[in-house]
């Protein structure tokens, strides 16, 4: 009787798995006839009844029923994995012969433009690149640069501190004593880099900008030197018939030290709405290197002079460009940078 109901069950079985049409359906078969109540199990609940005999031989029947309709259930689910898969790709083909979406490839933005341009006009006048921490020491930053604690021009650079003595360095100068400290003259370099200070945010003002600086340390270097060296850079920037003027001014670590101004290069020198009807546009400052600042770099103010200089990127690149809010070049806006 039982052999009878076994072998019914599975051939019931096979004929309901060979046609069930999802795995959902695979699995309510699945359960019908091997789960903790479905059919096979019922029948061998029903095993407590036979003899001594039979059990074993009920038993193996059992076993290969259930072994029989498993593996007819994986090969089921193997099938609609298999067909689940192939309409998934099918759904997912693309014609690679169709033109993509184009996509805008990026350039350089302008204050990287003009900081190349600056590079290569040095480097073909003999400087190198040098380069400085940007979380500077106190000592570097403003007391090696003859600005000891409590001097006025502190004052001028609100500055983020880290610590009492760390700080965000305001300006690339510090990048100027570490150079010294560390190669003996002749030296010829500039310093571009990024600084800090505690400006609130206009047309004008950032609490991150971009300085380039110069170093020229040498025997017999004179201001006519620093005149030159200025000069080449403005005509280089502004076009061949830009002039400079200097200024004098004062800088704690230069000494003489000057203000620099070029002609307008939009009305030549005649006066406009640009240079405010000065005919000059100021850039940046500069003089020689103070006697004391060489000493902190470790080099002799009775056999070496030099000159210093610095200016802000964003400066030029605004004059270059007649650019007059400061804000455009860090808001990514690309209606602004497309134009470069």
């Amino acid at each position: 009787m039982i052999k009878s109901q076994l072998e019914s069950i599975r051939q019931a079985a096979a004929e309901k798995i060979a046609s069930a049409e999802d795995r959902a359906e695979l699995e309510s078969l699945r359960v019908a006839y091997l789960g903790k109540k479905g059919e096979l199990t019922a029948i061998l609940k029903q095993m407590g009844g036979l003899s001594a005999e039979e059990r074993p031989v009920v038993g193996q029947l059992a076993n290969e029923a259930r072994t029989y309709l498993e593996e007819l259930i994986a090969l089921s689910l193997q099938r609609f994995k298999s067909l689940e898969k192939n309409a998934r790709l099918a759904g997912e083909t693309i014609d690679v012969t169709m033109p993509g979406t184009p996509v805008p490839r990026g350039h350089k933005h302008p204050l990287s433009i003009v900081l190349d341009e600056v590079k290569e006009i040095f480097l073909g006048m003999g400087f190198s690149v040098a380069s400085g921490p940007e979380v500077e020491l106190d000592y570097y930053n403003f007391e090696a640069l003859n600005i000891p604690p409590g001097h006025p021009a502190r004052d001028t650079q609100d500055t983020f501190y880290i610590t009492e003595n760390i700080l965000l360095r305001t300006q690339t100068s510090p990048v100027q004593i570490r150079y010294m400290e560390s190669h003996k003259p002749p030296i010829r370099i500039i310093a571009p880099g990024r600084v800090y200070r505690s400006d609130a945010v206009d047309a004008t003002h950032s609490p991150l900008f971009h300085q380039i600086e110069g170093l020229v340390v040498d025997r017999g270097i004179t201001m006519g030197d620093l005149k030159a060296c200025l000069e080449a850079l403005a005509k280089e920037l502004f076009g061949q018939a830009t002039k400079i003027r200097l200024r004098p001014h004062h800088f704690p670590f230069t000494e003489p030290s000057c203000e620099v101004d070029v002609s307008c290069f939009r009305c030549g020198g005649e006066g406009c709405s640009m240079c405010k009807g000065e005919g000059w546009i100021e850039i940046l400052g500069a003089g020689m290197v103070h006697p004391q600042v060489l000493r902190n770099g470790g080099i002799d103010p009775g056999e070496f002079s030099g000159f210093a200089f610095g200016v802000g990127l964003e400066r030029i690149v605004m004059a270059r460009y007649r650019i007059d809010d400061l804000r455009l070049f860090y808001e990514n806006d690309i209606r602004f940078l497309s134009q470069f």
